[in-house]
């Protein structure tokens, strides 16, 4: 049978959707504070949520001993424990299932000799890295459950962006098998758009502070953070040194994440404007088309986002747009790669 096949295929860009669901799902579960219902982390028999009143009864009596509860959620009633619980549990649940998904047809194609040196190569890289966004959320959930009543920022920001990038070499992995011959091109364009794909992922790292420190419920202004103001003192705190503002300061946060949105949209004009005066393949003119389009799009949706408040159904949809936006620069990429 012929190696790297369609089936091949068809298992890494499952893959890719699963993890886009599971993002959607974590954003979702973020943003409506749903994450630290599950105190205890069982790999196997977690998978099994309570399945009558007294199981569940336990479950709100774990839930109880816990920072977020004692200093937050000590209102909640055994029914508003409910609706934070499913959110962290079919988070949970659609993890596990990925893991399955990407262990089991691994090992059939494994066996059946379906898989090229390269290819198995590229899955273990996978596999690992699928298995370190599992152990990174189990280490963002822990940093919640001793004296805060959240996660650290830091710890969310690693969560998130591991499942970004697994996601990302999925799919380029995904389209190596797709498009095994490539182009000779201009080795300057294809360093700038690894530069802008730096410059993206960067920006997703501060969406993730942004979220991880609630800073998004400050500011609700646009150009400015504050009417008229975009500074000053609307980004630094006092007796805080100042570098600790844009990593720790929700303000500070929130001014990074503004900025580098117009950095990202600077530089997908760049490779817009940098493409366009080159020959294109249309697989290639779809990327860089579908890159302005997106960027757009996504610009929008953050500067919506800060207006409203971050009501919970367009965080998700700017949660999306990123991940779409990066799907796209990863696509572009590798259609301008050697």
């Amino acid at each position: 049978m012929k190696k790297d096949n369609k089936a091949v295929i068809y298992w890494l860009l499952t893959g890719c959707i699963l993890i886009f669901i599971m993002v959607i799902v974590g954003g979702i579960t973020r943003l409506t504070h749903s994450g630290l219902s599950i105190s205890n982390y069982k790999l196997i028999s977690g998978t099994i949520p309570p399945m009558n009143d007294l199981e569940w009864q336990e479950a709100f009596e774990l839930y109880k001993q816990y920072p977020e509860y004692q200093k937050l959620n000590n209102h909640f009633t055994l029914e508003d424990f409910k609706d934070i619980y499913f959110w962290e549990w079919i988070h949970r649940v659609i993890g596990r299932f990925i893991g399955l998904v990407f262990i089991l047809p691994f090992l059939y194609f494994l066996i059946r000799k379906q898989l090229t040196k390269a290819t198995i190569k590229k899955s273990i890289i996978l596999l690992i890295m699928g298995g370190f966004q599992g152990f990174l959320g189990w280490y963002m959930v822990k940093s919640g459950l001793v004296d805060r009543p959240d996660v650290s920022h830091f710890r969310l920001a690693a969560h998130l962006t591991t499942a970004f990038l697994t996601f990302a070499y999925t799919f380029w992995v995904a389209l190596d098998l797709m498009f095994p011959n490539k182009k000779s091109i201009d080795k300057k364009l294809r360093n700038f758009i690894r530069i802008g794909l730096v410059v993206l992922v960067l920006q997703i790292i501060y969406g993730a502070f942004v979220a991880g420190l609630d800073a998004g419920w400050i500011h609700n202004h646009w150009p400015f953070m504050n009417e008229g103001k975009l500074m000053h003192e609307t980004v630094y705190t006092e007796h805080t040194p100042t570098y600790l503002n844009f990593v720790e300061g929700k303000s500070g946060v929130q001014f990074v994440h503004r900025t580098l949105a117009y950095v990202v949209v600077i530089f997908v004009l760049a490779i817009y404007y940098k493409a366009k005066k080159t020959t294109l393949t249309p697989l290639q003119n779809k990327g860089v088309n579908g890159l302005m389009i997106m960027v757009g799009v996504q610009f929008l949706l953050g500067v919506l986002t800060i207006l409203l408040a971050v009501p919970v159904w367009l965080g998700v949809a700017h949660q999306v747009g990123a991940f779409v936006l990066l799907s796209l620069m990863t696509f572009t990429l590798h259609r301008f790669s050697k």
